[in-house]
């Protein structure tokens, strides 16, 4: 089932692939800011998410920009998908990610929150309540078609103060790669 806008976020404790931001592990406590936090389930080899890389790495900045953690969790089963091994994942941030890419090898996590895509992304208050679920936006293989930004409507009007508009969308992109 997962967790949906208004449940509380399950606590994380994962092995980082982007030591440099974040440390080796990092908890969901480690994550949150004064404004909350971006949880973003994504992986290496999606096309949906390597066509999103640029759009992911500047909410990433805006993220830090507003007082809110960031971070990537991949939960993909390696043995399906070579290119999300955690070597590629160390990789993979080794070219330039900003924020911390953490390794959920057992899937534990994925599951408890009910992620089911990459990328699918998740806005948390400072109390770790979730606050948005779903997309970044309405073309994730194609930024020049993106007609609706609901991720950025929902950072806008958090920072504002005032009440999200649009809590809850499907997200557009692979299934997450489960073990048998």
């Amino acid at each position: 089932m997962g967790i949906e806008p208004g449940h509380t976020a399950p606590e994380f404790l994962l092995e980082n692939a982007n030591p440099s931001v974040g440390g080796k592990r990092l908890s969901l406590s480690d994550l949150i800011d004064k404004n909350g936090a971006i949880i973003v389930f994504t992986c290496n080899h999606c096309p949906y998410v390597v066509a999103s890389e640029t759009r992911i790495e500047s909410i990433a900045a805006r993220a830090r920009d507003s007082n809110l953690g960031f971070v990537g969790i991949n939960s993909n089963d390696p043995v399906k998908y070579e290119s999300d091994s955690w070597d590629n994942m160390v990789k993979r941030a080794e070219r330039g990610m900003s924020y911390p890419y953490l390794h959920d090898e057992t899937q534990e996590i994925a599951k408890s929150y009910g992620a089911e895509r990459t990328p699918e992304f998740y806005l948390l208050d400072s109390n770790k309540i979730v606050i948005y679920r779903g997309r970044m936006d309405d073309s994730p293989r194609d930024p020049t078609h993106v007609k609706s930004s609901e991720l950025s409507y929902a950072l806008d009007q958090i920072l504002s103060g005032k009440e999200i508009s649009i809590s809850r969308t499907e997200s557009i992109g692979c299934s997450i790669k489960w073990k048998n």
